[in-house]
């Protein structure tokens, strides 16, 4: 088994004290929480569906239905200002949906992935590097044509 394959997803973890509690939205079969993604027990290997998650985030901000901002956690600071910087970029009528996710590990703590995203008439493919950084797996730069 592949270390992209390991893990499973976890449940969101507990607020901290004072900090009220994050209800996840629940879309087809994945559980979205707009304001966290989690990946999984810290230091784990993201598997598949999870880095499908974070290409289907990185789609809707790049086209322009979902804030910037939800993926703050998961982004270096680089690759936000990036995201941020790069506002519109898929011209998308529907929703984009990113299809199935193709990865490999060059080293270890480095995944690239790339995923082809539906959006409406047209595909685009979006290409994502995660890295990890102590114990959190982070997005270190994306692309897409």
């Amino acid at each position: 088994m592949s270390p992209a394959t390991r893990i499973g997803l976890t449940p969101a973890p507990e607020p901290r004290p004072g900090e009220e509690p994050r209800t996840p939205r629940t879309q087809g079969a994945l559980a979205l929480d707009p304001h966290r993604m989690v990946w999984g027990p810290p230091g784990t290997t993201p598997d598949e569906r999870t880095l499908r998650r974070l290409a289907q985030a990185l789609a809707e901000v790049l086209a322009g239905r979902r804030p910037p901002e939800t993926l703050a956690d998961r982004l270096t600071d680089h690759a936000y200002r990036d995201l941020v910087r790069a506002g519109r970029m898929l011209p998308a009528g529907s929703a984009p949906f990113a299809g199935s996710v193709h990865g490999k590990e060059p080293r270890d703590g480095v995944i690239e992935m790339c995923a082809l995203v539906h959006c409406g008439d047209r595909n685009h493919v979006l290409a994502v590097r995660v890295e990890r950084r102590g114990v959190q797996w982070l997005c270190t730069d994306f692309e897409t044509a």
